[in-house]
């Protein structure tokens, strides 16, 4: 069953503080998502243009019904690897918020729920090829364990990539909760809640190149801001912080970027016990030369 897209934005308050939103600014919203942070945006400064990318054709239909009651605003539906082929202008500030939507968790035909049922998709475009079902049912197990490692930092990796293969010799597998299953079993009891979650990380980054997507939006994103402009940028797992921290300190060591946010800026109290999955996001920000 297809559920509305919901998405609540989180730490939209400090991205917005971050962007400084002024009227004739430009700003790039890398994952537009439901379009939480651009509201906030534009509820700060109505003349503002606002370009947003999102992979997700839900995302930007949803996006499109809740800024409706806004102008200037451009809709893109593109990874945001291609941010350049796309922004031919110089922006006042980029906002990256990474990870996976509380839609797309939700939502157990897409693929990324551990909650309900649902096909190994995970592809947040669906125009891709490669899928969640694709890695399980064909990498072989070195390289399956070498994803879960390397991506989900899941220590038995080795044992649930065994596991897998040992089932697939039998039988395809083919939804969520039968890879679920197999992981479960495979590990100590005590671990099982996070291999699960580790092991579908590391596939939906497999899926989505979303490592790779992030160091070269990134790259692209220090080039497109004007002097003065702002990086901003929330993570939700080390990965992907490492990667915004690396980039960070590189570009302020050569004279590119000034960080704004000596350590990562967390959800509080209120907003956790209004969005829990606020809990593992990490704002860092960042101001051009």
């Amino acid at each position: 069953m297809t559920i509305a897209y919901q998405h609540e934005p989180v730490l939209a308050e400090a991205a917005a503080a971050f962007l400084k939103p002024a009227d004739g600014k430009v700003f790039v919203d890398a994952t537009l998502g439901g379009g939480g942070h651009a509201s906030k945006i534009k509820d700060q400064r109505s003349k503002i243009k606002i370009i947003g990318f999102d992979r997700d054709a839900d995302a930007l239909a949803a996006a499109r019904k809740n800024l409706a009651g806004f102008s200037d605003i451009e809709y893109v539906h593109d990874n945001f690897a291609r941010l350049k082929e796309h922004v031919k202008e110089k922006v006042d500030g980029i906002l990256f918020d990474l990870g996976v939507s509380s839609y797309q968790l939700d939502e157990g035909g897409r693929g990324f729920s551990l909650q309900h049922d649902g096909p190994l998709d995970m592809r947040m475009d669906r125009r891709g090829k490669l899928t969640a079902a694709e890695i399980v049912n064909n990498w072989p197990a070195e390289e399956l364990t070498k994803l879960f490692y390397e991506c989900g930092e899941e220590k038995f990796s080795r044992r649930i990539s065994k596991a897998i293969v040992a089932t697939r010799d039998s039988r395809p597998v083919t939804s969520t909760f039968e890879l679920k299953g197999i992981v479960e079993k495979a590990i100590p009891t005590w671990k099982k809640r996070e291999s699960v979650t580790r092991v579908f990380q590391a596939l939906r980054i497999a899926v989505n190149d979303e490592l790779n997507s992030l160091k070269l939006a990134l790259g692209q994103a220090l080039g497109l801001l004007k002097p003065g402009g702002r990086l901003v940028v929330i993570s939700y797992h080390s990965l992907e912080d490492r990667a915004v921290k690396r980039l960070f300190r590189s570009a302020a060591q050569n004279g590119i970027l000034k960080p704004l946010t000596k350590k990562p800026v967390t959800a509080g109290v209120a907003e956790l016990a209004g969005n829990p999955r606020a809990r593992s996001a990490k704002l860092r920000a960042a101001e051009k030369l």
